[in-house]
């Protein structure tokens, strides 16, 4: 699956690369990562890696500590900078994003949207509880072996599972049960389709 148009905010930054490497770390407060592993979920060489951790780390962004050989990167939460750049990146390189890219090519997608600890999380709540996974609701009829091996490429690329629940395209309107009132009454991110 093929990477589409870089997001308009590409310009103000040196890479995609660092867009995504950037968003990776400032979308997930409590993720702290090694560099190797952070170049894995990225898809990003290591030396590529290493030298945006250093400029971000010099302007304050992210914070790092070795253990042994092992340097550990994360989010620099008090940085003055940092809810305002964690909303940029998230929006334009983070997990709305790499979801809109990779549901762009699966047949039967009607509509997409991200829920549970994610979602609540970017809308300011449940701050307290950790983002393990990634929820996506997939409503239409897919072609469930491209959704699964789209599904697949966003885990990599966001670097956690991303889980699905797919309904019906008349899901969110028309649903009932325990699952469709939990749902609908908590926080929902919208996957622009046809924009990724």
């Amino acid at each position: 699956m093929g990477k589409t148009e870089a997001p308009k905010l590409l310009p103000l930054l040196r890479s995609r690369q660092q867009g995504e490497i950037l968003a990776l770390l400032l979308g997930d407060p409590e993720l702290e990562a090694s560099v190797t592993d952070i170049a894995a979920m990225a898809g990003v060489p290591i030396s590529s890696v290493h030298r945006e951790i250093e400029r971000a780390e010099a302007a304050g962004i992210v914070t790092s500590r070795r253990i042994g050989n092992v340097r550990l990167v994360r989010a620099d939460t008090d940085s003055p900078y940092y809810r305002g750049l964690a909303d940029v990146l998230v929006k334009a390189f983070g997990p709305p994003q790499v979801l809109a890219e990779v549901l762009d090519d699966v047949d039967g997608v009607e509509a997409a949207h991200i829920f549970g600890s994610w979602a609540a999380r970017w809308a300011g709540e449940g701050a307290d509880r950790p983002v393990a996974d990634i929820d996506v609701l997939v409503l239409g009829a897919p072609d469930r072996d491209r959704l699964y091996a789209a599904l697949s490429v966003a885990e990599k690329r966001l670097g956690r599972p991303v889980q699905d629940a797919i309904r019906p395209a008349d899901w969110i309107a028309e649903g009932t049960g325990r699952f469709h009132a939990t749902v609908v009454s908590r926080p929902l991110v919208p996957i622009n389709l046809g924009q990724g």
